[in-house]
């Protein structure tokens, strides 16, 4: 099943806004229909109310009885003007219809007095003859010189004529709204292009690059919130020009160190061959067994760097102890040291505990150790010490060997360094993987006199693990 591609920025912001935008209008749409709806009640409610007063300025009291004359023209001008049909009912003292419509709804008992209107008006919604209508019921009071009480004016309207004036309301609103929908539409469209602007010349500028150019990217017209980005793959691409560099420089040593002797193991092979005194043959051979040792320890040499490099530009920090990793080690090595009649000493019965790679803290050590042993000669002696508890974690190898002068102790950490005095068969890179270790873990290597003056001792002192968290009480 093929994975579709994710959407872009601009198509994420689309999808987000419109919708969003949508709803809002949604929302703004039904609040002005109800809005549209309350202001259309108000409206015919007034017009309600005036036709009710229209009549109950007609009310009088004759002989302790209600009479009326009902102003039709006024009926017949509200009607035609409220596009629907008006009914209307005058009842008596007695509550008996004076004139109208006997049979208009009766006003609810539970219908609340009008606080809108200083009239005593009543209004409240029925249905008549199959119709919703909506009534107001107006109390007028009526007196003579025998009686006084109150008269009763009903009037009912149809809503025929708020649901057309409702409807266009709703209609012209929602016109209003969707042409504001698309204009904005049309806005966020425009904006969120022109905002995205950057980000495609951004693109063009990297899709117009060769496979090699690892110059960092010009970050001038990026916008300000893309510029943690463009740093980012700066940073990144900084690292990886580094990490390529450093596979360059390690083919171009590694093609050189070897070419050497390589060629002599080939004019050994050659000499060999034309040899025919046993003696001599065995000689010849014997020198290519020591140069094929010698090839074999550059390569493996090389194969350390490489993936000490390696483990750098990707290290997996954990915790460790640095004495059991130094133990090994001279477990590893002691058959070197036997060979050689070495004294291959170890102190350390304490744990060192330390935050590092377990892969690169091997490599240090043996390193270490294995240069010690090489340069030491035969009949020394080599002494591995661990720092005590309550001291900052660190790991010395003191030898018997040769020693290096105060010189030359910045460039024995150089690749490929070999002292011009020394009578020792060796590559050069022991110390220089040492100090890239070490930069890693940071720690700081110091070298210094070997016991009484001869030799060499070499500590590498680590940073002090961080305390563990206190245990809740």
């Amino acid at each position: 099943m093929i994975a579709r591609p994710a959407r872009g920025l601009q198509a994420r912001l689309l999808w987000w806004l419109l919708p969003s935008l949508a709803v809002l209008v949604a929302v703004n749409s039904v609040s002005t229909y109800r809005t549209a709806v309350a202001a259309v009640n108000t409206a015919y409610d007034r017009s309600l109310l005036a036709v009710a007063r229209a009549v109950a300025d007609r009310v009088e009291l004759r002989d302790g009885r209600v009479a009326v004359e009902v102003p039709y023209i006024a009926l017949d001008f509200f009607a035609s003007d409220l596009r629907g049909r008006v009914y209307y009912r005058v009842g008596g003292l007695d509550g008996g219809a004076v004139s109208g419509y006997d049979d208009l709804p009766p006003l609810p008992p539970d219908v609340p007095r009008s606080e809108d209107y200083f009239a005593l008006a009543r209004f409240y919604s029925s249905e008549y003859r199959g119709e919703a209508v909506r009534v107001v019921a107006l109390h007028q009071p009526v007196l003579d010189d025998t009686a006084r009480g109150m008269a009763l004016i009903q009037v009912a309207e149809t809503l025929v004529s708020r649901e057309a004036l409702t409807r266009d309301l709703m209609i012209d609103t929602v016109s209003r709204q969707l042409l504001l929908v698309a204009l904005a539409a049309l806005v966020i469209l425009v904006v969120v292009r022109t905002a995205f602007g950057p980000l495609g010349r951004l693109r063009a500028e990297l899709d117009a690059r060769s496979a090699g150019d690892l110059a960092p990217i010009d970050s001038r017209d990026v916008p300000k919130e893309v510029g943690a980005l463009v740093a980012g793959m700066n940073d990144y691409v900084g690292r990886l020009k580094g990490t390529l560099d450093r596979q360059e420089r390690f083919i171009a040593d590694a093609s050189h160190q070897l070419r050497t002797p390589l060629a002599v193991l080939r004019a050994q092979a050659s000499l060999a061959l034309r040899e025919e005194d046993p003696a001599r043959l065995r000689e010849t051979l014997a020198a290519m067994d020591r140069s094929v040792g010698d090839t074999i320890h550059l390569a493996n040499q090389l194969l350390t760097r490489a993936r000490a490099q390696h483990g750098i530009a990707t290290p997996s920090f954990g915790d460790l102890d640095l004495a059991g990793v130094a133990r090994e080690a001279c477990l590893e090595l002691g058959a070197g040291a036997v060979a050689k009649r070495i004294d291959l000493g170890f102190e350390g019965e304490h744990a060192v505990p330390l935050r590092g790679d377990p892969t690169l803290m091997r490599e240090l050590v043996k390193n270490l150790v294995d240069n010690a042993i090489r340069y030491t000669p035969e009949g020394g002696r080599v002494t591995v010490r661990l720092s005590g508890p309550g001291e900052a974690p660190s790991i010395q190898v003191e030898d018997s060997g040769e020693g290096v002068a105060a010189a030359d102790r910045e460039r024995v950490f150089e690749p490929f360094y070999r002292l011009a005095s020394s009578h020792q068969a060796g590559v050069g890179l022991g110390l220089s993987i040492v100090r890239d270790i070490a930069r890693a873990h940071g720690a700081s290597i110091d070298l210094g006199d070997g016991p009484g003056g001869t030799g060499l001792t070499v500590r590498v002192t680590f940073p002090a693990p961080p305390s563990p968290a206190s245990a809740p009480r």
